[in-house]
């Protein structure tokens, strides 16, 4: 692949500051949105104004914040929303296909379960799944050569909660091991735009990020509590 064909489009919405991605070729105009949700119409607007051909909806997690769905009293734009205005296939890992479905309403056959290892073309770009638990149990993160879209698992500054339901903090150590395995020029683009930066070298997360500073267990459960 053509590093120079890719390009990420990283888009701040809704009010808890989430990142949705359009990620593509230049060439084709396929692209695929990740974690689509808030303003839908928007989203579609932005695909149609630049001759964007939508191929595939990419899942980091199943929360409603990234997914759509009923947040509280509020009910969120999501996938359902998409999928009925440009019909797509849905990709999220085998173990957070049912999250999915409960929080959004999709059926089975709206969904491709996929697992860490399992790559996607978009055009010519190939996509890399990287199944990183801990968050939720079928969290996963995008790559692509050294592109990461890290959904809630990793942050510039910080790492996703582990003390929600289906969370697992143990699990979540050995997600961000996973990543730190990466290559540090490796670009970090995280979910949520918590930090004063909106992405970052894998290097330079590692050097500041205090959850990518413990490299033992022990140490790692003493800091979570």
């Amino acid at each position: 692949m053509d590093q120079s064909d890719l390009f990420v489009e990283q888009i701040e919405i809704g009010p808890m500051h989430n990142f949705v991605y359009i990620l593509g070729s230049r060439s084709t105009r396929e692209v695929a949105l990740i974690d689509p949700a808030w303003d839908i119409e928007a989203l579609l607007e932005r695909l149609e104004a630049r001759d964007y051909k939508l191929k595939a909806a990419l899942v980091t997690h199943y929360h409603p914040d990234h997914v759509g769905g009923s947040f509280g009293p509020r009910k969120i734009p999501g996938l359902a929303d998409l999928i009925s205005r440009n019909p797509v296939k849905v990709y999220a890992h085998k173990d957070e296909a049912h999250g999915v479905q409960r929080v959004t309403g999709l059926s089975d056959s709206d969904l491709i379960k996929v697992d860490s290892g399992d790559r996607l073309k978009i055009g010519p770009i190939e996509v890399e799944f990287l199944h990183t638990p801990g968050h939720t149990p079928g969290s996963q993160c995008f790559r692509v050569k050294d592109t990461l879209i890290s959904g809630d698992t990793l942050f510039i500054d910080g790492c996703g909660r582990v003390d929600l339901p289906g969370s697992d903090p143990e699990q979540m150590y050995y997600s961000l091991q996973k990543l730190a395995a990466l290559p540090e020029d490796t670009l970090l683009l995280p979910g949520h735009n918590y930090s004063a930066e909106s992405q970052a070298s894998l290097g330079d997360v590692k050097a500041r990020n205090p959850y990518m500073r413990i490299s033992d267990l022990p140490s790692w459960r003493r800091m979570m509590g």
